[in-house]
């Protein structure tokens, strides 16, 4: 015989268990007096008529050259539509719903991952249609957010947590988010129980590559001491059911701050120090840290800034440290040659010089790659980009990343070239 607890489980007990509910619901709402009802109704119905709703296009052109690999060069014409409706306030309440549809245009000679055309170079901006939003906020306490749905989580500059923004189809998290921003003070908890990567929608790509489950805390939090030094600290715990090996802890603290030493001039730095270890279901057991040390200096309208960065390799384990949910290509080179760490590490040198032109900006920045371990040399890469505000509406970017690898290296030559027309309404 089944125990209650048992028939609950069958097809019937969930059943009885929804009419019950259903019931009861109908008995409140009969029982609560009708000019209270009518009155909710109102609000809710107002709250929906006076939400706000943007529409931004992306056209992008983006072309890539690795022939030393095989395959063709890539040429890939995609036109990115979204659509965000924001609801008014209720009670504290709002909802944001956006839609991301992303399709070619013209040109399609591309490997999207998906579309069978291995003979072309990768671009990963599949077409289809995703819901890429759907939350619900709360904000009823005093410099607090509550957030639980599918959302956009970016942490601190992106580095170990973020959205890929750059990418048509952006990464976001099915999530329960707790912010707080009050005074000096900064922190985020967010319990992700799915990964939705940058792959597209469920119907268009197979679970394992679009979706990540997962049972992940993250931790963020900081502090602004002065303009001279803000202190940050994280921990994230990421376990993810279908990719096991990308399971990790991360622990880490940064100092970053932009001390004026004049009226004209201003110091920028950080140094950051993070330590991983392999989490939960993680095949392998490895340790590994991660290092990285930036100076500049702000002169008018330039800026020019060094940096050093080190992501380290567990050589016992043969593993380097990971950061699989990053904005990848924000990092390390905009060909994106690193966008997973090599297993004898990664040493990343450059140098950036960026500046304001009229309403626009241009930045120039030069990598060398090298191993933590082994002694290779990667390569180099320079990287180019000019944007460009045509009116409040309308904008343009021209980008170029030019990636020159060591002859000893098992890296390859590869040029890629992007046109961006963005409109925003």
């Amino acid at each position: 015989m089944l125990t209650n607890t048992e028939n609950c489980e069958t097809g019937s007990g969930r059943l009885a268990a929804f009419t019950r509910a259903a019931v009861m619901a109908f008995c409140i709402l009969v029982w609560t007096p009708v000019s209270f009802a009518a009155g909710f109704g109102e609000d809710i119905a107002d709250t929906f008529k006076n939400g706000k709703f943007n529409v931004n296009l992306r056209y992008r052109y983006e072309f890539v050259d690795a022939s030393d690999n095989g395959m063709k060069d890539a040429n890939a014409s995609t036109l990115r539509t979204r659509l965000v409706y924001k609801t008014a306030k209720w009670n504290d309440f709002d909802i944001t719903i956006n839609m991301d549809d992303v399709h070619t245009i013209v040109a399609d000679n591309y490997n999207d991952t998906r579309n069978g055309k291995t003979q072309y170079q990768k671009v990963v901006d599949p077409e289809g249609t995703d819901l890429n939003i759907a939350a619900l906020t709360y904000s009823g306490i005093k410099d607090t957010q509550i957030i639980v749905g599918r959302q956009r989580i970016v942490l601190g500059n992106g580095r170990f947590v973020g959205n890929v923004g750059w990418r048509q189809n952006e990464q976001t998290f099915d999530a329960a988010t707790v912010k707080y921003a009050g005074g000096p003070f900064q922190g985020s908890y967010s319990y992700v129980s799915q990964v939705r990567r940058l792959f597209g929608p469920d119907e268009a790509a197979g679970a394992a590559t679009d979706s990540w489950d997962s049972q992940s805390h993250l931790i963020d939090a900081s502090y602004k001491v002065s303009k001279a030094l803000t202190v940050a600290a994280y921990g994230y715990w990421m376990d993810f059911d279908n990719a096991a090996g990308k399971s990790n802890s991360t622990y880490g603290i940064r100092f970053s701050g932009a001390p004026k030493v004049s009226d004209e001039v201003t110091v920028i730095y950080a140094a950051e120090y993070a330590t991983q270890d392999d989490y939960k279901d993680n095949p392998t057991d490895y340790s590994a840290d991660y290092l990285l040390a930036e100076l500049g200096l702000k002169w008018s309208t330039f800026t020019l800034k060094a940096g050093y960065e080190v992501l380290e390799v567990d050589e016992s384990a043969g593993v380097a440290f990971q950061t699989p949910l990053a904005i990848l290509h924000k990092f390390n080179g905009w060909a994106d040659k690193f966008l997973g760490t090599p297993g004898s590490g990664l040493e990343d040198t450059y140098i950036a010089l960026s500046t304001k032109l009229s309403k626009g900006s241009m930045a120039l920045i030069l990598h060398d790659f090298s191993s933590d371990v082994g002694g290779i040399d990667f390569g180099q890469e320079y990287d180019f980009v000019v944007k460009w505000p045509i009116s409040k509406t309308y904008s343009v970017l021209g980008k170029l990343a030019i990636y020159d690898a060591d002859s000893a290296s098992s890296t390859i030559d590869t040029t890629k070239a992007w046109l961006m027309l963005t409109a925003a309404f």
